[in-house]
């Protein structure tokens, strides 16, 4: 697969190729391997939205596309680069709304229940 304007290819996303993920966050799966393997996704976070804590079993890498991304370390503007390495534990959201690509090395293990 070839993206040439990742933008472009988001803006380009109908509500059909969205899949609930978690309250006021949807996905669009890339790929997803089973048993807990690696993944590539995009997550649509709606204003306010926030993902229970969660530990990183293996490197998760995260790219803010558009609009607005907090955790407990910080906040992350479009156009942010984060990397959460192994045995990192944070409860990511958004205050407008936004749009971000994560890559996983091996699915997130949920500390605290939704």
């Amino acid at each position: 697969m070839s993206l040439p304007n990742l933008q472009d290819y988001v803006r380009s996303l109908r509500g059909e190729d969205w899949q609930p993920f978690r309250p006021g966050v949807t996905a669009h799966w890339f790929y997803r391997e089973p048993d807990g393997g690696g993944a590539a996704v995009l997550l649509r976070y709606e204003p306010g939205a926030r993902v229970a804590v969660h530990e990183h079993v293996g490197y998760e890498h995260m790219l803010v596309i558009e609009g607005d991304e907090y955790d407990e370390r910080g906040s992350y503007p479009a156009g942010s680069f984060v990397i959460n390495p192994p045995g990192t534990k944070h409860s990511p959201g958004s205050v407008g709304g936004c749009v971000a690509l994560l890559i996983y090395e091996k699915a997130v293990r949920f500390v605290d229940a939704d």
